[in-house]
């Protein structure tokens, strides 16, 4: 969940409640690693470090970064290295491994500093692996959510939430800054909402709310809305998932 001019804003007991279901199927993208024994793993978007500690146990050192506070102060509750960094700014003095990333780079709209920062922070042959929202992801949800905010006289924010690329669009940003054998398929992942919508729209487009000025009072009414208007508590996920190496 690491942010860098995008509309993400994170409590980690939130996130918590009402999350927990993100790094549950990020388990797969995290099998594609298999962290090893001794090795060093930079784990980008930490958020509460519920599968960095799943590497650390593994046997990798692991440090995480994000640049939510809130994420950072979780991670490092559960014993783990953890950093309050931007993904687009990473700063090491030695290089990794490998790195992983899961439901992160969606958020990182300084896409391709991001990407040559990931390239900087790996030892020649490390390995880059993760999932983040591939192209379509959750357009019914977000189409709700900017259709009941302009009903109740609010406008959407202008500028992209998130960027939510194709498999060929991300291969080319990747290769474009050195990396190879760039393979990013998209996976269709219609994800039942435990809490359903009204929790997701408060809890996971917080951003976005602040950025339409809706006042706190206003945003449960809005988030209820937007559950009638969808009509499932099933989110329309689509996922990308990735695999490189560094030469």
């Amino acid at each position: 969940m690491t942010t860098i001019l995008s509309t993400s804003s994170w409590d980690a007991a939130d996130y918590a409640r009402v999350g927990g279901f993100v790094p549950a199927l990020g388990a797969a993208a995290l099998d594609l690693l298999a962290p090893q024994p001794g090795e060093t793993i930079l784990d980008v978007g930490c958020g509460d470090g519920t599968l960095t500690l799943r590497i650390k146990e593994a046997g990798a050192e692991v440090v995480g970064i994000d640049n939510s506070l809130s994420m950072i102060g979780a991670a490092k509750a559960k014993g783990l290295d953890a950093r309050l960094m931007d993904a687009a700014d990473l700063k090491f003095s030695e290089a990794f491994d490998a790195a992983f990333s899961n439901a992160t780079l969606h958020w990182v709209l300084d896409k391709q500093r991001a990407a040559r920062a990931i390239w900087f922070a790996l030892k020649p042959g490390g390995r880059f692996v993760g999932e983040m929202g591939g192209d379509g992801n959750l357009a019914a949800l977000r189409r709700h959510l900017d259709d009941e905010l302009v009903t109740r006289g609010f406008g959407p924010p202008t500028y992209a939430a998130n960027w939510y690329p194709t498999p060929q669009e991300f291969a080319e940003l990747y290769e474009g800054v050195g990396f190879r054998d760039v393979d990013a398929e998209l996976i269709e992942r219609p994800t039942e909402l435990e809490h359903g919508v009204e929790g997701w729209v408060l809890a996971f487009r917080k951003g976005w709310l602040d950025r339409a000025e809706v006042p706190e009072d206003q945003r449960p009414a809005i988030a209820a809305a937007v559950a009638r208007r969808h009509g499932s508590n099933t989110a329309d996920y689509i996922r990308l998932r990735f695999t490189m190496r560094k030469p």
